[in-house]
């Protein structure tokens, strides 16, 4: 679990949790994910991936290794959370998820407690929690974009991408009190027109919601990133030259160097609690 580069501190000395999450698939989100989480911990940050993504449960195959257990054997199994943690890179750790992690909001509350009793004794020297969920507005995606200290949600210029982003913004708002979002536009010709896909949505919901929206930035269409991509590579290692290569690594450079981290709302240990419903 541990990894071999000494990480620099977080400034907060808090973990910062982000879910990294869609309004529909096929957004580029998991690959987000990866590559981002990949950036930031060659950056010196500490970094933690939860992969909460059901359908498409894959991070681990990105960094070229295979899970031997998910949450689904510390559930069910009794395996202990620190056994199924896998670093995946120096100062990069990932959680696989797959469908165990739909069932934290059904477990009775001994079995709730006994997890939050685990996580309590993992380290919380991460700087980065960033969490994969499944795209869509099903109960389990709200629970987990909802326990994140910041919803990043994934748009691309297609209008059902911005309709979708629409929908999930706003059920959360509705259900969750939710009230700020960070946009990241992917597949885009260039800056313009991710500002324009920006504007689009932050217009509608100026209209109809009380949210605030926040330009997280954008990564361009590239077919480097989707070969990279089918490879099953991080477009990082594909090629670190790639236009998207170069925007992730802005994108994380930010992240990283982000202060309006007041707001956080409490750690590793805190995400688990709200995820599990005791918080």
């Amino acid at each position: 679990m541990s990894s071999s580069s000494q990480a620099t501190s977080s400034k907060s000395g808090v973990t910062r949790s982000i879910s990294i999450t869609s309004g529909k698939g096929g957004v580029g989100k998991s690959t987000m994910v990866a590559n981002l989480a990949a950036a930031l911990s060659r950056s010196g940050r500490r970094v933690l991936m939860l992969d909460g993504d059901l359908g498409m449960a894959n991070l681990d195959i990105m960094f070229g290794r295979r899970a031997q257990q998910t949450i689904h054997q510390v559930l069910f199994d009794g395996a202990r959370i620190e056994e199924v943690i896998m670093n995946v890179a120096p100062n990069l750790d990932l959680i696989p998820g797959g469908s165990g992690i739909y069932e934290l909001q059904r477990l009775p509350p001994a079995l709730r407690q006994g997890i939050l009793d685990q996580v309590s004794d993992l380290p919380d020297d991460y700087d980065f929690l960033l969490i994969d969920t499944a795209p869509g507005i099903d109960d389990n995606v709200l629970y987990l974009n909802a326990a994140a200290n910041e919803i990043m949600v994934v748009v691309t210029p297609d209008p059902s991408s911005l309709t979708d982003a629409y929908s999930l913004i706003k059920v959360l708002n509705q259900r969750h009190r939710e009230n700020k979002f960070s946009i990241l536009c992917n597949m885009v010709r260039d800056d313009r027109e991710a500002m324009a896909v920006f504007q689009r949505l932050s217009e509608v919901a100026d209209r109809f919601l009380c949210v605030s929206l926040t330009y997280r930035g954008f990564v361009p269409m590239d077919s480097g990133l989707n070969k990279a991509t089918k490879l099953q590579q991080l477009a990082l290692d594909f090629n670190p030259r790639l236009p998207a290569s170069i925007s992730i690594q802005q994108i994380a450079k930010k992240l990283s160097g982000f202060e309006n981290v007041q707001e956080v709302k409490g750690g590793i240990q805190f995400f688990w609690q709200q995820l599990v419903g005791v918080a």
